[in-house]
């Protein structure tokens, strides 16, 4: 069964200001979504579903649709508030939607073949996409999940602290769990991640979740029968989030199978801030020059 690329698009933006999702980096005005789409292309993948706002739908099916026709299978889920919460009553002050995992529940029904999914501002790199085709072409079960392991630093932002899963692994190259460091930055010749007031250390080599994940459908499935229980312990929180690494958590602590680590050496880069902006658009560009890209990815 060929596997989908799903990718995260339904996000507020909030730190970055605006609706990053479709700004312009290429020489051509080319998006992150479209770098990564191109790469999953040419990785094997026949197929892509966006999560969106719906109400930002017509404006984003108008971008996209008109170039990747004819080069791969669309399809469309909206992430809304109100998915599958049942007869809550949803608090009026809450805005932000309910987080990744939610998002991907939002899958449900549409989405029944194994897949992989990336955050939509997110530059990952040809490598993973790779990996990421081959190991859900071959590997892939209800029972053996995988995560693109990044090296930490191949993933920082020079413009503010960053934000990542760092992953706990064992022997046989599987995750364990994984420790979300809040607040990560460079500090002279080190990397360090602060907590409580205190600085600790992270070898560069410590691999991350950039949130490139490879499930089967019982991915989503096990979403549907968790997203009930968070809502009713987490709801009244205006801030909770129902997140991918939460749920990878517990599909390994509850015993239901593994989740590999594929290692990838590939940078990786978005825009958390404002000012990574033309960091990213440099880097695009490199990537151009260098002849990894063309200049007009869908001419």
């Amino acid at each position: 069964m060929q596997p989908t690329l799903v990718i995260l698009a339904a996000g507020m933006a909030s730190r970055y200001g605006s609706m990053k999702q479709i700004q312009g980096f290429g020489p051509s005005g080319e998006t992150i979504m479209d770098y990564s789409i191109y790469d999953a292309i040419a990785a094997g993948f026949k197929k892509v579903v966006f999560i969106i706002r719906e109400d930002f739908a017509e404006n984003f099916k108008a971008i996209f649709e008109p170039k990747l026709k004819g080069k791969i299978e669309t399809a469309y889920v909206y992430q809304q508030l109100n998915s599958f919460t049942g007869d809550r009553v949803i608090p009026a002050d809450r805005v932000k939607p309910w987080g990744t995992a939610h998002a991907v529940l939002c899958t449900k029904g549409t989405v029944n073949e194994p897949f992989a999914v990336i955050n939509a501002d997110d530059f990952y790199g040809k490598d993973a996409y790779v990996k990421a085709y081959d190991f859900l072409i071959n590997k892939c079960t209800d029972t053996n999940f995988a995560v693109l392991g990044y090296e930490l630093a191949n993933t920082l932002s020079e413009h503010g602290s960053v934000s990542r899963g760092v992953i706990a692994i064992n022997d046989k190259n599987e995750m364990v769990g994984i420790d979300e460091r809040l607040k990560i930055f460079t500090q002279g010749d080190e990397i360090v991640y602060e907590e409580d007031e205190k600085l600790t250390p992270l070898p560069t080599s410590t691999k991350v979740s950039m949130n490139f994940f490879c499930f089967s459908p019982a991915y989503i499935n096990m979403c549907f029968d968790e997203f009930g229980k968070f809502l009713d312990t987490s709801m009244e929180n205006l801030k909770s989030e129902f997140l991918i690494p939460r749920m990878a958590d517990h599909y390994i602590k509850a015993g239901l199978g593994v989740i590999e680590i594929v290692p990838t050496s590939a940078k990786w880069f978005g825009v958390t801030y404002k000012e990574d902006a033309p960091i990213v658009q440099a880097s695009v560009n490199a990537l151009v020059d260098s002849g990894a890209y063309p200049s007009n990815l869908w001419a």
